[in-house]
């Protein structure tokens, strides 16, 4: 299994499928975009399938989740998605989106075995939409969601990242929406994982303050901690339940002494943690004909060297080299 020197046991498995993406969010990337990945560096489908076969079959994953830049930009993501499901024993697989192409793309996921999808949404205005991701695409994200809900991707998640002055505004309208269609939402403290390094901590709408705007419209009562296990996200009932909102405080609360997630990005590095500064290249080592057994000892060595924390709130903490949409969400 791929344990680390605290004792904790990595089965999350989150997997970058790209680096490349088409929307230029204000947190994630400048309005030009990025210098993307040369082609030859990606991993292709079979490799992928590889590695995601080695970390279910030999190293306890129970968890697939593809990820990006933007998943549905691979032409071959239902045939990956396909594979995985074939596993034994068979993951959950799910996918974090934008939602661009996925009116389209759905159905063939979920025939193909997709389980469920999270989605970003940071505004219900269009315009605002526009300033923030520098395309105009609101409707296909909407329409997207419901091409979600309608092939049985459930529960559909949304992620939602306030931003003080831009978009805290909207915290009521986007939970009274997620509720009137049946979405699960979650709100997401900004990390420093922008590819400009221009995070600051006065810009971030702190968990305390998401809630503080969402109790005044709705009642907020937090769900049994006990079933929150290793998720990211603190549930909270809404007006008695039975449904939910989450938030996730990376930065202000964080759970990094219940993690269990382990990432392989688009071009095959495992990283033990998000804010990690260093990976382990299983790509080189998979194109120099190492063996399912060695490539395993690789992956487990990386968990291994796991630090305790993330490091956002010390003194000395650096930020990666790689932003968000290089690393894979």
């Amino acid at each position: 299994m791929l344990v680390d020197s605290f004792g904790r046991v990595a089965t999350d498995l989150r997997v970058s499928l790209t680096d490349r993406c088409n929307l230029r969010c204000a947190y994630c990337m400048p309005p030009e975009g990025l210098d993307w990945l040369p082609k030859p560096s990606i991993l292709t489908a079979e490799e992928v399938i590889r590695l995601v076969r080695i970390g279910v079959e030999r190293l306890g994953i129970t968890e697939v989740r593809y990820t990006g830049g933007e998943p549905l930009l691979r032409r071959d993501l239902v045939e990956i998605v396909a594979a995985t499901a074939r596993l034994r024993p068979r993951p959950r697989i799910s996918l974090t989106t934008n939602g661009i192409g996925l009116a389209r793309l759905a159905e063939p996921l979920a025939r193909a075995g997709l389980d469920r999808v999270n989605v970003s949404l940071d505004t219900l205005d269009r315009e605002l939409f526009i300033r923030l991701a520098h395309r105009d695409r609101l409707h296909d994200v909407l329409d997207g969601l419901t091409a979600a809900a309608a092939a049985g991707l459930t529960p559909v998640k949304v992620n939602t990242v306030l931003m003080r002055g831009v978009n805290e505004h909207e915290a009521v309208p986007l939970l009274r929406f997620c509720l009137e269609h049946g979405y699960e939402l979650r709100f997401v403290e900004q990390m420093p994982l922008d590819a400009q390094h221009g995070w600051r901590r006065e810009d971030m709408v702190t968990a305390d303050e998401i809630l503080g705007l969402l109790k005044q419209e709705f009642d907020l009562t937090e769900d049994d901690p006990r079933a929150r296990g290793s998720a990211p996200a603190e549930m909270y009932l809404v007006n008695g339940g039975p449904h939910r909102v989450g938030v996730i405080a990376s930065v202000t609360r964080p759970f990094c002494g219940a993690c269990d997630r382990v990432r392989i990005t688009a071009d095959g590095q495992v990283r033990n943690c998000l804010f990690a500064l260093e990976e382990t290249d299983l790509r080189t080592a998979m194109r120099s004909g190492a063996s399912d057994d060695e490539l395993a000892e690789l992956w487990r060595g990386a968990v291994r060297r796991k630090k305790a924390g993330h490091g956002i709130n010390d003194p000395g903490f650096l930020q990666p080299p790689r932003s968000m949409s290089a690393i894979g969400g």
